[in-house]
């Protein structure tokens, strides 16, 4: 009689091994969330918590409320791969990085006609934002410096600005101890304009902040008329103040498809232009640029040149280690597309935006606020007329169910109770998806349309970050 089969157990290790991952130690139960974990766990556990947790995020190339960028290519992503681990500040050991990284802000010193490419001043940055900090305290600087020199005094400085600007100009004004003058919008000028301009600035103006593409509806604020509004002001008072171009989105669409549009260094104002490279620059997340006209434009006050890492380098940024991969892919796009290259996605999507802005206005509850003209952007309103059972927060709702993130939210102050939707053309929305948004949008109006009472919380008022 034969003995009965043993089933071989092997070590823990073993076990551990072969165990399927859903079963092992860190998946059978719930981690803490707030402080870490008492031991260490496998890399292929680790890696699918926190995968799975992501995945409760929306799909990206749907969230049509941002304008950050979501797609790039397989090359991109395999040049993202061998090049994550490059810190961009230390050019003592990447000097190819930083000669990269210089070749990219002289490309878009010539791109906005600067006067000379060859000997101005740029730099990459973590996002726009770090670039819009920089260009507003050279402004600062500069009329600091120049006061010195007058023998008059420093104190209380401000920048004229849309309340319809970014966030990070709040952000500006309050870290950097500058009053910000704040233009409201109004139904007869949606955007800074130059409109009654000469009641805001004063000798104590460092500048003013024109948009090329407001967040909240994607138009450009017209730079040479604000120039030109202040030109009229030097004539009667002698103030000389200068333009910084915060073009985060339009500053990288109007060269390629809006030429005759006329926004930047051309306009003799304007000191200074920042962009997101990772808008539409065409990049992951972050990078931005900022560039002035000249040299002289930056004071040397602004520019550190430290030890570390076995050499000296110049360094003008707020961030002192950051990515430098993203750089990389800067370069990397400006080589793969060219100026046609850029020319032919942007304006696509700008083809994209005008088709949803014509199919939006075909839907009798809505009417437009922005039809695609300036940036790849459709905002719109309800009509008056529109069933009262339902709001701009609903149709958002509904859409989120069909997984599409468009915003509703209110207008900047002075139109604050204007409520908008908003969506955001970028590479990656094709005409096909946006036919399938369309059509999601019939369906949800068709929904609402067809309550008899309102919703549970029809009419709330949620925060809205730009």
């Amino acid at each position: 009689m034969s003995e009965p089969r043993r089933h071989h157990r092997g070590n823990e290790s073993d076990t551990i091994s072969v165990r399927p991952v859903f079963v092992q130690p860190g998946e059978a139960f719930e981690l803490p969330k707030f402080r870490l974990p008492d031991r260490d766990r496998l890399g292929e556990v680790a890696y699918q918590l926190v995968h799975d947790e992501a995945m409760l995020d929306g799909n990206a190339r749907l969230n049509l409320a941002t304008f950050v960028g979501t797609w790039m290519d397989e090359y991109a992503k395999k040049l993202y791969t061998e090049t994550f681990d490059k810190n961009m500040i230390d050019k003592d050991e990447y000097p190819q990085t930083a000669a990269i990284e210089e070749r990219c802000w002289r490309m878009l010193a010539s791109l906005w006609h600067s006067p000379d490419p060859e000997h101005t001043i740029g730099t990459s940055t973590i996002g726009s934002s770090e670039a819009c900090m920089l260009g507003g305290l050279a402004l600062k600087r500069r009329w600091q410096d120049k006061r010195k020199a007058e023998g008059k005094s420093t104190e209380k400085p401000n920048l004229v600005l849309s309340t319809a600007v970014q966030v990070c100009w709040e952000k500006f004004c309050n870290y950097f101890e500058v009053e910000p003058r704040w233009v409201p919008v109004s139904k007869d000028h949606m955007v800074l304009d130059g409109h009654e301009l000469d009641t805001y600035v004063d000798e104590n103006t460092i500048g003013v902040v024109a948009i090329m593409g407001v967040t909240y509806t994607g138009m450009y604020e017209p730079v040479a008329q604000i120039s030109a509004a202040l030109d009229k002001i030097q004539e009667s008072t002698g103030l000389d103040i200068d333009i910084h171009v915060d073009g985060a989105s339009g500053a990288m669409i109007a060269p390629f498809c809006q030429p005759e549009i006329v926004w930047d260094f051309r306009v003799a104002r304007v000191a200074s232009i920042n962009t997101s490279g990772h808008k539409y620059g065409l990049v992951y997340p972050g990078v931005g640029w900022v560039v002035w006209r000249d040299r002289a434009a930056v004071p040397d006050s602004l520019i550190f040149t430290v030890s570390y890492l076995g050499g000296d380098m110049p360094t003008l940024a707020l961030n002192f280690s950051r990515p430098g991969a993203q750089v990389l892919l800067q370069y990397y796009v400006f080589l793969r597309l060219g100026f046609e290259g850029y020319r032919q996605v942007q304006q696509g999507c700008l083809d994209v935006a005008r088709f949803l802005a014509t199919s939006i206005a075909e839907l009798t509850p809505f009417e437009l606020v922005t039809d695609g003209s300036h940036l790849p952007v459709v905002a719109w309103t309800r009509t008056a007329n529109a069933n009262p059972n339902w709001t701009l927060y609903d149709v958002s709702d509904r859409l989120r169910l069909n997984g599409w993130q468009v915003p509703a939210y209110p207008m900047a102050k002075g139109l604050q109770n204007l409520t908008l939707l908003r969506i955001v053309v970028r590479n990656g929305l094709s005409h096909d998806l946006a036919t399938s948004l369309i059509r999601d949008l019939t369906e949800a109006i068709d929904f609402l349309d067809s309550l008899d009472t309102p919703l549970p919380d029809s009419g709330r008022h949620p925060g809205f970050h730009h």
